[in-house]
């Protein structure tokens, strides 16, 4: 997009009074700190949107990150393609959620075509070794913001303790977290308890900040047209949403058949954008079974490979399907020159990932917004919110545990799967990172721009010394 085009519609400024050339710029600026999965990018909107820019207040951001949470999909990417619909309408939810997942895309691609043609990429895997241990802090302060925020009192922390429980010792499905949270959450209010009765109104998302956000107070005037629910307009974006997303596919079966290796990769993506439901997480051990089992992608080793590259660059984790598809289409290139067969494989990979996501929010945020006065819905959502913070704490320490150790064993034992490391495998390198990247956010409040590129610049410098590998 040229700075004529944002110009242009620059023209007629929103009620809300964000114009559409400093939303873009903000959006780049979101993008390029989208690392640390869901929590580490939900905290980096949330302290940009909310509490920086105060264009979105705080309980209308929780309402959309429940929303999402509900959706299959990368609930940070339909996050900002939600709020960037908010703002901006259909061209504000599209121009946010590409360029969230746009320098993911273009570093991914870049390291797909490295590790394919040559597989020696120390000094690039040593630099997002520091990458990691400094995103490990990041996450870990995400948890500590949003249960700050959600856990006002002691039945959601309960909620929070119990999805935590669920989910990491007992491995409990997340829809079902999330849908026995709704249910307590809808009890808990038609028995009037108080401790699930949320908080009215969009009130300061940060302390010492006073009066409505942008949004909020525009809305509060008049709702826009846009987010008013409408059943023609549901039908359009319903159509032109799917043919959008499943043109390709459609394309490439007539033209090339089931067969062939972009058909089968655009309709097993296409399948895991319906049943990515918990994130990225709960679906990768059937991805990865999938692609080296059944598809034969992948060595089972190069999964853990794309892991390492979708973990360290920025935008969802769920991007690891870039690799997988790079990877598939480089080995089975036909007449095609590999590069560009790979390069082809993975944007197609992450096309019918993520065009979904578009979809999702632009048929079902209007009637997501229309409930917001809901009091039992509301009331549901906060349970939901609450129950997502467990999650989340399971997310942040599955990482800590698969950062700071070479190997972590899943043991079986009285219904319980318990995620244990080896100690003998632990990482000194990376714990040292980690505390230090830790004592600069949490002590010294530096900023994460800071101590990514700190910890970068340490993990190159620790492989030059022979260090690490």
């Amino acid at each position: 997009m040229t700075d004529l085009s944002i110009a242009t519609a620059t023209r007629s400024v929103p009620s809300h009074g964000v114009s559409f050339r400093e939303a873009f710029w903000v959006w780049v600026r979101v993008a390029a700190l989208s690392f640390g999965g869901p929590a580490g990018q939900i905290a980096v909107m949330h302290r940009i949107l909310v509490e920086e820019k105060r264009w979105i207040g705080e309980t209308r951001f929780l309402h959309a990150l429940n929303y999402c949470m509900l959706l299959p999909g990368p609930e940070a990417h339909q996050l900002a393609v939600y709020i960037g619909w908010l703002l901006h309408r259909t061209r504000g939810g599209i121009v946010a959620g590409t360029l969230f997942v746009l320098p993911g895309l273009i570093c991914l691609g870049v390291l797909s075509w490295i590790y394919a043609a040559f597989g020696n990429i120390g000094p690039v895997q040593a630099l997002f070794f520091g990458l990691k241990a400094a995103v490990l802090a990041v996450v870990l302060e995400a948890v500590v913001r949003v249960g700050r925020r959600a856990l006002k009192s002691q039945a959601m922390f309960a909620l929070a303790a119990l999805a935590f429980i669920g989910i990491f010792f007992f491995a409990v499905p997340f829809p079902i977290i999330i849908a026995a949270a709704a249910v307590i959450g809808f009890a808990g209010n038609a028995a009037r308890l108080e401790w699930f009765r949320a908080s009215g109104g969009h009130g300061p998302a940060a302390s010492g900040v006073e009066g409505p956000a942008a949004i909020d107070e525009a809305f509060a005037r008049e709702i826009p047209e846009h987010v008013r629910p409408s059943f023609p307009r549901l039908v359009k974006v319903a159509v032109l949403g799917l043919t959008v997303w499943l043109g390709p596919l459609l394309i490439l079966l007539t033209a090339v058949g089931p067969d062939n290796v972009f058909t089968t990769i655009a309709a097993f993506n296409a399948k895991m954008a319906v049943v990515t439901f918990g994130g990225a997480y709960a679906v990768l051990a059937y991805m990865a079974q999938q692609a080296v089992e059944n598809y034969h992608w992948l060595k089972p080793d190069e999964m853990l490979v794309g892991l390492g590259f979708a973990e360290t660059t920025p935008g969802p984790l769920i991007s690891v399907v870039q690799f997988v598809g790079f990877m598939a289409a480089f080995r089975d290139a036909g007449t095609l020159d590999p590069v560009l067969a790979g390069t082809l494989g993975g944007i197609l990979a992450k096309w019918t990932t993520f065009v979904p996501s578009f979809l999702w929010i632009f048929l079902g945020a209007p009637y997501i917004e229309a409930l917001q006065g809901n009091k039992a819905l509301t009331a549901a959502l906060s349970a939901i919110t609450a129950a997502v913070v467990g999650v989340i704490l399971n997310l942040a320490i599955w990482f800590a545990l698969h950062t700071l150790f070479g190997q972590v064993d899943a043991q079986h034992a009285y219904g319980m799967v318990l995620q244990v490391p080896v100690v003998t495998t632990l990482n000194i390198a990376a714990l040292v990172l980690s505390i230090a990247a830790m004592i600069a956010i949490f002590r010294f409040k530096a900023g994460m721009i800071e101590t990514l590129a700190a910890c970068s610049a340490a993990g190159v410098i620790l492989h030059l010394l022979g260090a690490i590998g």
